[in-house]
């Protein structure tokens, strides 16, 4: 069995947590607010570990959007990296898990699509997006 390492930013670490241990029963929502998230389970790039990322729960058509905005930060997070070589996951969206695969969204008309969902599910990725120079990466999480 592969090793899990654990989210390095403190409130991270505790929602993945409170999310696992309640069986998506608690943790669900991003913290301190009343926005949902799901889990994604992943596997890490350089480890090979398993790691466990919330992002904002943004579904469109029974797939998710995974938008990578770190804030609008100038790098892309980590997980991204992740994903772009490692492209099967699991998505814990409260008490559902889903086996399911990645892609990244590159056809201009299908990300401006998904873009404005993720908008709408979470107002501030436009602000991320014009604080920060580099394009902010969108994926689609599909049943596999």
């Amino acid at each position: 069995m592969t090793d899990y390492i654990p989210p390095t930013l403190d409130w991270v670490r505790k929602q993945v947590e409170l999310y696992e241990s309640s069986g998506g029963l608690e943790g669900y929502l991003l913290e301190g607010t009343d926005m949902p998230c799901v889990l994604i389970t992943h596997k890490g790039v350089k480890t090979g570990a398993v790691r466990k990322i919330p992002v904002m729960r943004v579904e469109v058509d029974g797939n998710y959007v995974l938008i990578g905005s770190m804030g609008g930060q100038p790098k892309n997070p980590a997980w991204v990296a992740n994903l772009r070589a490692h492209p099967d996951v699991t998505v814990r969206d409260r008490t559902e898990v889903t086996s399911m695969r990645v892609r990244e969204i590159n056809d201009p008309q299908e990300k401006a699509k998904l873009w404005a969902a993720g908008v709408e599910a979470y107002p501030p990725y436009e602000e991320y997006q014009a604080k920060t120079s580099r394009v902010i990466p969108v994926f689609l999480a599909e049943p596999s």
